[in-house]
């Protein structure tokens, strides 16, 4: 079995905005899942890096090529969409106390009533998991004249709880109970498909008759026989989780001000930041199985290159 994450930024139990939003998106229902862990995705779009990345297992190396050169070489590129068989969504909840007793005490209190929110829903405990992940000393600073004497004023617990489902559509009514109980922020939601070797086998038979084709095509455009027996020269596979393909936009427009002197203080409006899933298209691949997308996809890719030797007709 192998996971990997989908998006949204973590704030605290104390962020009354992400609920809010977290609130709204609930109500209109959630065809896309992501989470906060969509706000760190770094610089380029998700859909940019993964091009790069198709576009870097294409480059063959020195030590790649044959020894000489006879022969051609025939390629073959293929993408899957895949549906998740199941998913787990990570909250996080963070809470500020005077001692470390005081936030443990609440912090248990905080998981209970989000278990017992959970109730309804049917999750089991089996699928439920609380995981301690920091709590760190909250400092802050006296004022005494010119002085700013550093002093300890109390400690954050933070742990995450790990919801285990099946049913895509149930991340709706988690949403709902974890905010019943205070908990507003979901972090990220892991896509889970189970039998990969399967997938990679229909890769691997869509490759094939890739190649197949190719080499008939090219028997009839160079007048030349392509010997069997063909040599693996480059076999490299790929897989691209939702978490990886989340690009950002702002649709806005705004004045340019430019100050005279130099001394006008702007104060800009906050504008939206949208996220959507922005998977991989049918461009520079020679098949896509199930191209249709409606939903977050995991994306597998396989990228064959093989050699033939050929005789002149």
């Amino acid at each position: 079995m192998k996971t990997k994450s989908i998006a949204i930024a973590g704030s605290s139990v104390r962020c009354g905005l992400v609920f809010a939003c977290l609130a709204i998106m609930s109500v209109n229902g959630w065809g896309q899942t992501s989470g906060n862990i969509g706000y760190a995705q770094p610089g380029a779009g998700g859909k940019a890096r993964a091009q790069q990345s198709e576009r870097n297992k294409r480059v063959i190396s020195q030590q790649d090529l044959p020894p000489t050169n006879t022969g051609m070489f025939v390629e073959a590129n293929i993408l899957m969409n895949v549906k998740a068989d199941e998913y787990v969504a990570v909250f996080g909840l963070a809470l500020e106390g005077a001692t470390i007793a005081e936030c443990t005490e609440r912090m248990d209190a905080a998981i209970r009533a989000f278990k017992q929110a959970l109730k309804p829903l049917a999750v089991r405990e089996s699928d439920i998991f609380v995981d301690f992940v920091t709590g760190p000393k909250i400092y802050t600073f006296d004022l005494n004249g010119d002085i700013a004497r550093e002093r300890l004023t109390g400690y954050e617990l933070k742990k995450n709880v790990s919801i285990h489902y099946n049913e895509r559509d149930l991340i709706d009514r988690l949403v709902v109970a974890a905010a019943q109980a205070n908990v507003t922020d979901l972090i990220k939601v892991d896509y889970v498909v189970k039998d990969i070797r399967a997938i990679q086998k229909l890769l691997m038979q869509a490759a094939a008759t890739v190649l197949k084709s190719k080499t008939e095509d090219y028997e009839k455009l160079l007048a030349a026989r392509i010997q069997p027996a063909p040599q693996i020269y480059a076999e490299r596979s790929s897989i691209h989780y939702p978490s990886d393909m989340y690009d950002a936009y702002t649709a806005a427009e705004s004045d340019e001000v430019v100050s005279p002197n130099g001394r006008n203080t702007i104060q800009r409006a906050r504008k939206g930041k949208t996220f959507f899933f922005n998977g991989l298209d049918g461009d520079g691949f020679d098949q896509v199985i199930n191209p249709v997308i409606t939903e977050p996809v995991v994306q597998f890719t396989l990228y064959l290159k093989v050699r033939y030797d050929t005789v002149r007709e």
